[in-house]
């Protein structure tokens, strides 16, 4: 993924919600969200592209054992290793694995260069954690509220602003500046969970906005200007790469789910949708 938004813990009724933007290569063969028979119970998006031996996905839910992943690569053209494993492999080492989610992203951390730079998020939908191996400390487990990330190494979340009454402020674990599409992306999420959670079309909406970010406040992630300025967006549709699927989880506290995906070709233009519902046993 490179655009992921989280609502953990965020309303009474739902234990997570996720919008999400997977954004790739056009020619880069993909199969759009589905049961993998192989992995039985697995719902994912498989990445045809991937190198090595392992499946590789982009997110993941598991629910026969209530487990749920994502990822995003964290943009550093220049240390690009094609050597290193899949990071979408990483994903399938957890949602088939034993070990719990802390347990599995500090095995992770203490590796941190068998993959390219990664932001992870994997849960038990008992806890849920984030770990980059480019953010410089340790996993963290993530309190209930709303979270994002893109392809920085850098986590947002979206708070009640202490010194102004009503307004939400937006900040990183680092302390770093979000990205516009992640603060953006965070209030736009807050306000549909506050108003319309079960409103999966409006979480669509939420994926689709096109607005560039301004020059002042792109990234400095080692693309081109005209590059960094196409992929500022929440919906990426540039000529060779853009957002290949939006992708929206409901769990609720009742434990019944419903994901819907869209799939899109060059230039944003659409292709596919899909849909599942199912019931897991949630920890309580």
């Amino acid at each position: 993924m490179c655009l992921v938004l989280l609502g953990w813990r965020a309303h009474p009724d739902y234990r997570l919600i996720v919008a999400a933007n997977r954004d790739e290569f056009y020619t880069r063969p993909t199969e759009s969200m589905r049961w993998w028979p192989k992995v039985p119970g697995l719902l994912a998006g498989r990445d045809l592209g991937a190198s090595g031996p392992v499946p590789g996905t982009w997110l993941g839910l598991l629910p026969t054992s209530h487990r749920f992943a994502t990822v995003t690569n964290v943009r550093g053209p220049r240390e690009v290793r094609p050597d290193a494993r899949s990071r979408g492999a990483l994903l399938l080492d957890y949602l088939r694995g034993e070990p719990g989610p802390e347990k599995f992203v500090r095995g992770v951390a203490a590796a941190p260069d068998e993959y390219n730079g990664f932001n992870l998020i994997v849960s038990d939908l008992d806890t849920l954690w984030w770990h980059s191996n480019r953010s410089g400390h340790a996993p963290l487990e993530l309190a209930a509220g709303v979270h994002g990330l893109s392809n920085g190494a850098l986590l947002g979340t979206a708070e009640n602003d202490p010194g102004e009454r009503g307004a939400v402020a937006i900040r990183t674990d680092s302390g770093a500046a979000a990205w516009p599409k992640v603060r953006d992306g965070l209030l736009a999420l807050r306000s549909v969970i506050e108003a319309a959670p079960a409103d999966v079309a409006a979480y669509f909406d939420v994926l689709a906005d096109r607005t560039i970010a301004p020059d002042d406040e792109l990234p400095h992630t080692g693309l081109p200007q005209v590059r960094e300025r196409a992929v500022s967006a929440r919906f990426v549709a540039d000529t060779l790469h853009g957002t290949r699927c939006s992708t929206v989880l409901l769990i609720r506290e009742d434990g019944t789910f419903t994901v819907a995906e869209k799939s899109f070709g060059a230039l944003g233009s659409p292709e596919d949708e899909v849909s599942f519902a199912g019931r897991l046993n949630l920890p309580s």
